[in-house]
């Protein structure tokens, strides 16, 4: 027989990448998804606030030139852990998994293509709000993420 299924993991981070597509960011798509019991609880991916104008439609982006994991503050936006968090109850999150995805933007002449990041990580912010919610782990495509320390072990 020889067919193989894929783990667990890779199915839930598989979902966590096709979510990410629906982000509006211009320079990262992340997509989130948290499973509890093998259970996908909730979902979300980077993107304004519901009523206001994306980035993708204005074509503008207020962390243009900024690094990575800075300059929040001119952005709008609200991160995929940030979403997922807020789409359901902290009982549900005790000992959840979070799945991170993420494809990085590239523009080139008015045309876009996406490679793929094997290793995203919460920004500071979203790693204490996980924290708070008694997430029991973190996962990206390069293994499990340590909310402390940010690196992946």
């Amino acid at each position: 027989m020889g067919y193989k299924r894929i783990s667990k993991d890779e199915y839930y981070l598989e979902i966590a990448k096709v979510v990410s597509k629906r982000s509006t960011c211009l320079r990262r798509h992340y997509g989130c998804v948290i499973v509890k019991d093998d259970i996908i609880i909730a979902t979300g991916y980077c993107g304004n606030p519901r009523g206001e104008d994306n980035c993708c439609d204005t074509g503008v982006c207020k962390r243009a030139g900024a690094e990575r994991y800075h300059g929040y503050e001119n952005c709008n936006s609200v991160h995929a852990e940030q979403n997922a968090l807020i789409a359901t109850e902290r009982s549900k999150l005790i000992g959840s998994t979070v799945y991170l995805a993420c494809e990085q933007v590239i523009e080139n002449n008015g045309k876009y293509t996406f490679e793929e990041d094997l290793n995203p990580v919460p920004c500071n912010i979203c790693a204490n709000m996980l924290k708070n919610a008694a997430v029991g782990r973190v996962v990206n495509k390069s293994g499990d993420i340590d909310l402390y320390g940010k690196e992946n072990k």
